[in-house]
């Protein structure tokens, strides 16, 4: 019996209602199957969705871990206490935190939060070191081309591994990007744009993945910042980390379908038909004057027989 799993969030989108119910949402699903049309998720292998649920934990221990480090900051400031200067995410810099506050029972409450951070430092340890051992059995090669990328440490390489899984699942570039939500779908009808649609349909996990990348790709990255302001000139700041992981989100997508290494001087070459070649090379609509030669003309009218040749360089051709 052939075993088919459907895509909840885009059945619902074709075949919303006001009612619903176990018969109408089999018949719904039937008339879908019957069709053609039904809306196919990704049956991802048993064998790694324990390591992909764990890494999923993880994210959320890392935002219970930041709630924590939040208050301390907001109490120094509540009480008109000079800053710490100092990141208290690292463990060396937590020593006397709690002692700069004169009442007594604040330096209790700062102690708490230092130390469930403390001991959720260790947990994330263990995890981390956990995954990134399982990781080497089950796709080594991946895992190491995806750290080649700038930005992209262990703990990101992690995330897009099983996130990704297999690359050829993807069709081309656009769908990747798509399914990461590096890019929004617009709605239109007679010509006109209504907005955006599909915000929900896609990984959360690549989104989160790629925007880190994104963040780090700059830090100790001279290039990258040129990038990054080249791109801010014809857009806000915002838009510009969101087109630079975007363009991160390309890179890894043909990284993996070419199973080659991340080369920044491509990466930071600008895109489009005319990226890379000088003015004089391209006619009107990007063709360089090379691919046009070798193309045969086409004829003459509809009724010709034969076709004018191909196109000489020789002003006396």
């Amino acid at each position: 019996m052939p075993f088919v799993l459907g895509h909840a969030l885009s059945m619902k989108a074709i075949h919303g209602g006001k009612a619903k119910n176990e018969k109408i949402d089999a018949q719904k699903i039937a008339a879908l199957l019957r069709g053609g049309m039904l809306p196919q998720a990704y049956v991802y292998p048993a064998e790694m969705r324990a390591t992909r649920d764990l890494l999923r934990r993880r994210t959320h221990l890392m935002r219970k871990r930041a709630a924590l480090l939040a208050p301390v900051q907001n109490t120094t400031s509540q009480y008109n206490l000079p800053e710490i200067g100092k990141k208290i995410a690292y463990k060396a810099n937590r020593e006397g935190v709690a002692e700069r506050f004169a009442e007594a029972a604040v330096p209790k409450t700062i102690e708490v939060d230092l130390a469930l951070i403390t001991y959720d430092d260790t947990l994330l340890k263990d995890l981390e070191l956990s995954s990134l051992n399982t990781a080497k059995h089950h796709d080594p090669h991946t895992l190491s081309l995806l750290q080649t990328g700038p930005g992209i440490g262990k703990i990101l390489s992690l995330v897009l591994l099983y996130a990704i899984h297999q690359i050829d699942r993807f069709a081309s570039v656009q769908a990747f990007a798509s399914y990461a939500r590096l890019v929004t779908c617009s709605k239109e009808s007679g010509g006109k744009r209504l907005g955006t649609a599909g915000k929900k349909i896609g990984h959360a996990h690549l989104t989160w993945a790629f925007s880190e990348a994104a963040t780090l790709f700059l830090r100790h990255n001279p290039q990258g910042q040129k990038l990054l302001a080249r791109l801010e000139k014809q857009h806000d700041k915002g838009k510009a980390l969101s087109i630079l992981a975007h363009k991160l989100g390309r890179a890894v997508y043909v990284m993996l379908k070419r199973k080659v290494a991340f080369d920044l001087e491509s990466f930071l070459q600008p895109s489009g038909s005319r990226a890379g070649e000088p003015g004089a090379s391209l006619d009107a609509a990007g063709m360089s004057l090379s691919r046009a030669c070798s193309t045969p003309a086409p004829a003459a009218s509809v009724n010709a027989t034969a076709r004018l040749g191909r196109v000489s360089l020789s002003p006396r051709a």
